[in-house]
């Protein structure tokens, strides 16, 4: 044998493995499975945190809770990615128990929860805090977008800069009252 050769698909095997030997003890779905499960449900807003008598079941809040945090956590946003996640991945199998909700699911419960995912994501962080896992130093993250002007208009070579800039001095020093740009017919502020 040339190459270490895994087992055939079709092997049995006597001692079957469980999900929990694929999940370290200090990964963070058991951080978010203990932060969830110890969360008042009904406190920060969730709907049908309490189990109805009649009617079909649905999935536990707690359990999309975790799936939405995860997703978070790993830069999952997409509810039909985190449905394919919940198939092929084995921290969420674990996470979840195996359930496998589909995208229109994950989607509603995010449209009907918003305001208490936002309560939750606050509790984790506070969660986070008390337990040593962030520092709680000063974070920044910048969202802003804004619109690409990249057209071969809007670009400038470093000379034909300088020499823009150059010749917006030399107005400013002439003082004349209205300064506009012959490249963008628009008058230049200061």
């Amino acid at each position: 044998m040339a190459y270490i050769a895994g087992e055939g698909r079709t092997q049995g095997t006597l001692f079957p493995v469980t999900l929990d030997d694929f999940v370290p003890a200090d990964h963070i779905c058991r951080v978010i499975d203990a932060f969830v499960d110890g969360l008042a449900m009904s406190h920060l807003g969730f709907e049908r945190a309490e189990a109805a008598d009649t009617g079909r079941p649905g999935y536990n809040p707690r359990d999309l809770l975790k799936l939405y945090l995860y997703g978070y956590l790993n830069q999952i946003r997409s509810s039909r990615r985190l449905e394919a996640e919940c198939q092929r991945n084995v921290e969420l199998m674990w996470l979840l128990g195996r359930l496998y909700p589909d995208h229109k699911s994950i989607a509603e419960f995010r449209r009907l929860h918003r305001d208490a995912i936002a309560a939750a994501g606050a509790e984790l962080v506070r969660f986070a805090r008390e337990h040593g896992l962030i520092g709680g130093e000063w974070i920044a993250i910048d969202g802003s977008k804004f619109r690409a002007a990249a057209s071969i208009n809007a670009t400038h070579e470093r000379l034909e800069l300088q020499r823009y800039l150059a010749k917006i001095e030399r107005l400013m020093k002439s003082n004349r009252p209205a300064l506009t740009s012959q490249r963008y017919k628009q008058p230049l502020r200061s």
